[in-house]
């Protein structure tokens, strides 16, 4: 048997799992429920589509729910009390500058389940985390992405 994946995340991150799961499990399974019990009425299952398509939505949140059991069992909660503060690590806040002049950006570095972009959260698989990640406030590092390396500075550390 394989072993299970860790889920690096920060508390509030499962916090957000445990609520989606809750949600899944209590109101999405019983919504679903009752769409397929409505379809079954429209008569002949070989050609509803509504039926079709309730069940499809019932084995999504099915999967959904064994995926997030499974993020929450393997959940890994990021602490950062005893480490240094002035290195990248996960659970942290970067800020880093692109040289030789550009403009300042701001990351956390989170788990791949927490991971949002558009929130400032990158998955520490990231090529951008997995530079920065040990590294301190002050040096200079080689980011390697799509287009090119990208040098930049890191300038804090929260």
């Amino acid at each position: 048997m394989a072993t299970e994946k860790n889920f690096y995340m920060t508390q509030e991150g499962k916090e957000k799992l445990e609520n989606e799961l809750n949600h899944l499990k209590t109101e999405k399974r019983q919504e679903v429920v009752e769409r397929i019990k409505i379809a079954r009425g429209f008569g002949d299952l070989s050609e509803n589509s509504e039926y079709d398509a309730a069940k499809d939505e019932q084995a999504f949140v099915e999967s959904r729910i064994a995926q997030v059991e499974n993020m929450i069992r393997n959940a890994v909660i990021i602490e950062n009390d005893n480490q240094n503060p002035n290195m990248v690590s996960l659970g942290k806040s970067v800020t880093f500058k692109e040289l030789p002049d550009g403009d300042e950006e701001s990351y956390t570095i989170v788990g791949s389940a927490e991971a949002n972009p558009f929130e400032g959260k990158i998955s520490n698989d990231s090529p951008i985390a997995k530079t920065l990640i040990g590294r301190e406030i002050g040096e200079k590092v080689t980011v390697p992405t799509p287009g090119g390396d990208l040098e930049v500075e890191i300038i804090s550390v929260d």
